[in-house]
């Protein structure tokens, strides 16, 4: 992690800022204050060249990443999936959540467990004698689309053609599936994948854009239907934690609100300490 630690910086001091500025503000100053065609040709040229370079960043640390997954001995990977889906389910802000997203874990990928949650979802009633209502990934396209469907029980999941488990288009009886985007009401909680995080909410996730899509287009839903954000909470081997300012950001990337590691829960977001007991 030091070498990674000196790479990012190096090339992160090669940048005007450390981070992009946002391409939806940096298309409406040209608009607002036209440039000479050569100055808004070369500002495009920079802005595309410090992109390529957080890029490169974010793939030189999806390796070191994968590599420290790889080398997890699986007795110890089993241990901590265990550990953190039991503080999730233990967890009153799950426990009081009455819709939500998560993701079906998949073993090649080595990502954390979710199946005792799913089902415990599935299975188990809320306090009030309701079923949560629960969502997953359906992955529609190379072109970072993903909807969020509903789904009643685990036999309701395929395998796609990457052998990944997701909700078939339709249920049973050939009705289309619920998707998140067009429910009537909002979720409390999403729980997310990824490869790498720090305590001040930066996610990386496998490059897809995928996640980051989908997040952003609910967030903007959830304000316009003037609905409280959901909890963005990520699951986290210890191994994937690595020190704050380490994760590169591009513009499009959201933020979680919390993380759950086999040592606990982390809130970082006001949001996710507000929901402590």
């Amino acid at each position: 992690m030091a070498g990674l630690r000196f790479l990012v910086g190096a090339m992160m001091s090669k940048l005007a800022t450390p981070t992009i500025p946002n391409t939806t503000c940096f298309t409406r100053s040209l608009i607002l204050h036209p440039q000479p065609h050569s100055l808004a040709m070369n500002n495009n040229h920079n802005h595309n060249n410090k992109l390529d370079e957080i890029f490169t960043l974010k793939r030189h640390l999806r390796s070191k990443i994968k590599k420290d997954l790889r080398s997890m001995d699986p007795l110890l990977r089993s241990h901590q999936d265990d550990a953190i889906q039991s503080l999730i389910l233990d967890a009153p802000w799950f426990k009081s959540s009455k819709r939500l997203c998560a993701y079906i874990s998949c073993s090649a990928l080595r990502e954390v467990d979710t199946s005792k949650i799913l089902q415990n979802v599935l299975q188990n009633p809320t306090k009030d004698g309701e079923t949560k209502t629960l969502y997953v990934p359906r992955v529609e396209d190379k072109n970072c689309h993903m909807r969020m469907l509903n789904i009643s029980r685990m036999d309701d999941l395929i395998a796609n053609s990457m052998n990944i488990l997701e909700p078939a288009p339709v249920d049973a009886d050939g009705n289309d599936r619920k998707d998140v985007m067009l429910a009537d009401e909002p979720v409390d909680l999403l729980l997310l994948p990824g490869l790498a995080f720090d305590k001040t909410g930066r996610r990386l996730g496998r490059g897809g854009g995928y996640y980051d899509t989908f997040l952003s287009k609910y967030q903007e839903l959830a304000r316009q239907r003037n609905w409280k954000q959901p909890l963005l909470v990520a699951l986290s081997y210890s191994v994937q934690i690595v020190e704050d300012g380490v994760i590169p950001l591009t513009p499009s990337d959201v933020f979680i609100d919390a993380l759950v590691s086999p040592s606990g829960y982390i809130p970082i977001t006001a949001a996710a300490q507000e929901i402590l007991p």
